[in-house]
């Protein structure tokens, strides 16, 4: 594998553990199915996708509380995802594929099951009572302040714990105790985790919640937000909105000027090993206070998520504008990165899906991941075109509603979709019989062609890994067009968001060459008039500037 700036330039693949490829049969996936499954991702050739690195969501040892998130052991496997062997035989079959191996951090709480908290539970003297965040009722009894659960349905942040009398907070369910980042001892032992899994050869970490580790040590209340009824609800509407509301709003229960300090720790500790990184879950909608996260662009967060790009309408002039202003932002060294879908957001086919558009939409996104200046995270199944599972309401597990988006991995047409021999955690979507790997894999016209030909068409372009970004203004209303150039090679990504044809007169030669697009009638290498550039509705294309 190359050395060096490989998270700048390489393709970053999200596997849901749970939901990607049971080896066993029994309805989990598991850490030997995404060993089994390894060969899609990159076999060295473009009949894979050609993924550089791969992200893990938790498979440590958990009461499933929320699925991983609830961390019972730092230094292990949950057994119903294998064993630390099988973890070793993942790490190194990927490395001899070339594909870079990330997985998440947890460190703003852990399970109430983990030993730290159950020492720390067990009376006020205990050394590692300091470990959490403890604290007194108020005057009348109620809890320390009003902060709440980023969860609705688990109500506050704080619960009271009868056997010594305080309540201890917790940012998700009450089966995740946040731990105390003002503690040294926590800082130390969580330094010893990140060693643990770097000896064992791990290429980074996606840090869970970053900006969730220091909050006000006074806990002091936050600011009132009025939330309607259907603000709490679990859709992701409802969740878009939510979040649109606290968006301005000065909290001190995140985000806290101390966070900072603690990531500068995380990058020395990387930076004492060869060629590692660290991508931060920023979620703040704020991208002044986002762009804080990579510190002086070396000494912070290497990447860190864009949650005010994934949250945006399907609009080019919302998708333009953001990425203009986080470009501005950003420190001189400091990278971006882009995703559009992850573990806790419904899918792209189906997120902006308008009276059947959906497909069409995915394909324009897909281009715009893979093109825009920055490392790109695709979510598995994103590059099938996968939707959004139905989740009967007697099927519904998880506490915030993302179920859908959980659902398993469709590899093939069969009952179980090639993801289980067995009866699925989550049912399998209803479109698995056509929307599936082994469909796609042949077709030229599929939406995993499409994938495969950018990822593999980036790998050979300066322009796409590193080159200069220059967005394009002049362009009709629903068209984002913007320039990838390095030396001599300049190219010209074009999308059109309507449903309708445009026209968009370019400035400099009047023909280009295709190199890339969303309808495969188009071949590259053909010739493209620029005065005008005629786009299709829905469509988008990469087109060469020659002259």
């Amino acid at each position: 594998m190359a050395k060096g700036d490989w998270w700048r330039h390489g393709v970053i693949y999200q596997i849901y553990p749970r939901s990607f490829a049971d080896s066993n049969g029994d309805g989990v996936g598991d850490l030997a199915g995404i060993t089994a499954r390894l060969d899609h991702l990159n076999d060295g050739t473009p009949a894979s996708l050609g993924v550089d690195a791969i992200w893990l969501s938790p498979f440590y040892p958990s009461p499933m509380a929320d699925f991983g998130y609830d961390v019972a052991d730092y230094t292990g496997v949950d057994p119903i995802f294998g064993t630390l062997d099988d973890f070793d035989r993942l790490v190194a079959e990927a490395h001899a594929r070339g594909i870079r191996v990330v997985v998440d951090l947890v460190p703003n709480h852990t399970s109430d099951r983990h030993p730290w908290f159950l020492e720390s539970r067990s009376s006020r003297d205990n050394p590692k009572r300091d470990w959490y965040v403890w604290a007194d009722s108020r005057p009348d009894g109620s809890p320390p302040n009003n902060w709440v659960s980023a969860f609705p349905r688990a109500g506050r942040a704080w619960t009271f714990d009868e056997a010594t009398g305080q309540w201890y907070l917790h940012s998700f369910t009450p089966e995740q105790p946040d731990l105390n980042w003002w503690n040294p001892e926590v800082r130390e032992a969580m330094d010893q985790v990140m060693r643990f899994w770097l000896d064992r050869g791990v290429d980074g970490f996606r840090v869970d919640v970053a900006h969730k580790m220091a909050r006000d040590p006074e806990l002091l209340d936050n600011p009132l937000v009025e939330l309607d009824e259907e603000d709490l609800e679990t859709t992701q509407e409802a969740r878009d909105r939510r979040l649109a509301k606290l968006k301005s709003i000065p909290r001190r229960d995140e985000d806290w000027p101390e966070v900072h300090e603690i990531l500068r720790r995380f990058r020395s500790t990387l930076d004492g090993y060869d060629d590692r990184m660290a991508v931060g879950e920023v979620y703040l909608l704020d991208l002044e206070r986002l762009a804080r996260y990579y510190g002086s662009g070396q000494d912070e967060f290497h990447l860190a998520h864009n949650f005010v790009f994934l949250t945006q309408p399907w609009k080019a002039e919302a998708f333009r504008s953001v990425v203009d202003e986080f470009n501005t932002l950003l420190p001189a060294d400091a990278w971006p990165a882009w995703m559009l879908g992850d573990h806790d957001i419904s899918r792209v086919a189906s997120r902006y899906d308008e009276g059947g558009d959906g497909q069409a939409r995915a394909r324009v996104a897909a281009i715009m991941l893979l093109t825009l200046r920055g490392t790109p995270f695709v979510y598995m199944g994103d590059e099938i075109g996968q939707a959004d599972g139905e989740i009967p309401p007697d099927r519904v597990v998880d506490v915030d509603g993302r179920d859908p988006e959980r659902s398993p991995m469709q590899w093939d047409g069969s009952p179980g979709a090639g993801f289980s021999t067995g009866d699925p955690w989550l049912p399998v979507g209803s479109q698995a019989g056509t929307v599936n790997v082994a469909a796609q894999r042949d077709d030229p016209a599929s939406m995993l062609s499409l994938f495969r030909r950018l990822i593999w068409y980036r790998k050979g372009s300066a322009a796409l890994r590193g080159g200069d970004y220059r967005s394009l203004t002049d362009t009709p209303g629903g068209c984002y067009a913007y320039l990838r150039t390095a030396g001599d090679e300049r190219l010209l990504v074009a999308l059109n968001f309507t449903g309708q044809p445009l026209e968009y007169r370019v400035e400099g030669p009047a023909r280009g060459r295709l190199e890339l697009a969303t309808d495969p009638a188009r071949s590259p290498g053909d010739p493209v008039d620029l005065h005008p550039l005629r786009l299709a509705p829905d469509e988008g294309l990469v087109v060469r500037l020659e002259g």
